[in-house]
């Protein structure tokens, strides 16, 4: 006899949309802990840079994947999966309910779908493959990954050199390319019901410059110049190398003065956004619920419960 498979929420959506304070009403509501989807929120010393929950809040409610980790330590979708799917039985196995929130899209599809990573990273093979894109280029680096995995190359273009080598990394590790392991996903013991926040753009974008505004305010560039003195930087650090973070360093090199640091920051986030939604709407399984200017929180928060009472009981 198939078991029944326990159900989990998942609240999408665009950076500035809302997503934190809805997640944490509904969290209330329902005894249940937060995942965070965010790939920067789980790095530590970029509190404000990343908007993550205020501590009241976080001792209110548990929230995981949230200021865990080293800006150093390496981390990405596939073990966001691996450990999230660990996480979200251990909080049903204690009888609270997961909520998974955040705008990383390959992330949540890592955790609610799967996705094949390797554990680690051979530094030799890492560090061979950088010397080759120094010397010969990205062309040259998407060709070899061509020869040995035509599939995944065909997905991505040259100048998504990371996931390039990234490929060519797993390939040659394993002897198998990315593309026949992914095929290999691993079981999903949950069902999840995904929520989207469709906010108007207009809307959103006045959103997004409110929300720089109160990032400056409170303390954004002293946040970063802190990293900076300590010898951090976006190019050498992936985790710092991400919207609202980079621009403050370019100002730190003087490549910007004050004003257009914070225009910069605006305008790249509204480009974030909209690639945000460019993934999400890619997958149909998603409840929408469009949001302007008018629309309540209530509203917003009805809808939410509404669909997953519905997808609880049918």
């Amino acid at each position: 006899m198939e078991s029944v498979k326990s159900k989990i929420l998942v609240i999408v959506g665009p950076t500035a949309s809302g997503k934190t304070k809805y997640s944490l009403e509904v969290a209330k509501k329902y005894n249940a802990e937060i995942i965070s989807a965010d790939s920067r929120q789980v790095y530590k010393h970029i509190r404000i840079a990343t908007a993550i929950a205020d501590e009241n809040q976080r001792e209110l409610i548990k929230h995981h994947f949230v200021e865990e980790i080293e800006l150093e330590e390496e981390f990405n979708a596939g073990k966001f999966g691996i450990i999230g799917r660990e996480r979200i039985n251990d909080i049903i196995n204690r009888g609270k309910m997961p909520i998974v929130v955040g705008g990383s899209g390959l992330y949540i599809k890592s955790l609610i779908d799967g996705l094949f990573e390797i554990d680690s990273v051979d530094i030799q093979i890492r560090e061979k493959l950088n010397h080759t894109l120094k010397e010969k280029g990205k062309e040259y680096i998407y060709n070899e990954l061509y020869k040995v995995d035509p599939e995944t190359a065909l997905k991505l273009k040259p100048y998504y050199f990371r996931r390039v080598i990234r490929a060519l990394e797993v390939y040659y590790q394993t002897g198998e390319s990315i593309s026949k392991l992914q095929k290999n996903k691993p079981e999903i013991n949950f069902e999840s019901l995904q929520i989207g926040l469709n906010v108007d753009r207009k809307f959103l974008y006045e959103k997004i410059n409110f929300r720089v505004d109160e990032m400056i305010k409170k303390g954004l560039v002293d946040e970063i110049a802190e990293l900076h003195k300590r010898g951090y930087n976006y190019r050498e650090f992936n985790s710092l190398n991400t919207v609202g973070i980079k621009e403050v360093f370019q100002y730190l090199e003087k490549q910007f003065t004050y004003e257009e640091m914070i225009e910069e920051i605006k305008q790249n986030t509204r480009r974030y956004a909209k690639r945000q939604m460019t993934w999400f709407r890619k997958d149909d399984r998603i409840k929408w619920i469009n949001i302007n200017e008018d629309t309540s929180d209530l509203d917003v928060l009805n809808f939410i419960e509404k669909e997953w009472e519905k997808f609880l009981y049918g």
